[in-house]
């Protein structure tokens, strides 16, 4: 995944620019762990969430709530809610939690994940990973959370049960 427009939810863009999906479509294995590597080339202190829509964008979880405080400029992040124990359509939430700035001149490493992807059959799945940015100002097109999506097929293991709580799964 990667590019701009990100801010608007559920996938990116902005309210101008509504972004050009690549229509790449990558293939995976259900119950079987998917490798993740984000490189975040601008730092904001947060944490990233990884969710899976199986049907329907409309399946994809709201942002993570914000914890606010006022300021004379708006509203500003503090922290956002990571689910600790991650339900369905979550996958994996407080990834690569960070809140330290790297020395000047450095770049952030790549965070790198493996995450577990639910034994599915799908065509075109959405694979959402959002990251939600701390300490920093709401923005109109994306509150504290910047969005970005891939689509992806899964064709489940048959060596293993299909995760029916999954839509469209039987």
């Amino acid at each position: 995944m990667r590019g701009d427009p990100q801010k608007l939810g559920p996938c990116g863009g902005t309210s101008a620019n509504a972004g050009t999906p690549t229509n790449i479509v990558n293939t995976a294995v259900g119950g079987s762990k998917l490798h993740i590597k984000v490189q975040e080339t601008i730092y904001h202190p947060g944490f990233y969430r990884v969710a899976l829509a199986v049907k329907s964008l409309d399946e994809l979880p709201a942002d993570p709530v914000a914890v606010t405080r006022d300021t004379e400029k708006g509203p500003w992040s503090i922290s956002g809610a990571i689910q600790s124990n991650p339900q369905m359509p979550v996958l994996a939430d407080g990834l690569n939690s960070h809140r330290t700035r790297p020395a000047a001149g450095t770049q952030l490493p790549p965070f790198e994940t493996d995450v577990q992807l639910p034994n599915v059959n799908c065509e075109k799945c959405t694979l959402q990973i959002v990251q939600f940015m701390e300490d920093h100002g709401y923005n109109k097109d994306g509150g504290y959370t910047y969005h970005h999506c891939a689509d992806i097929k899964i064709t489940a293991d048959p060596a293993k049960p299909i995760d029916k709580g999954w839509p469209g799964q039987s």
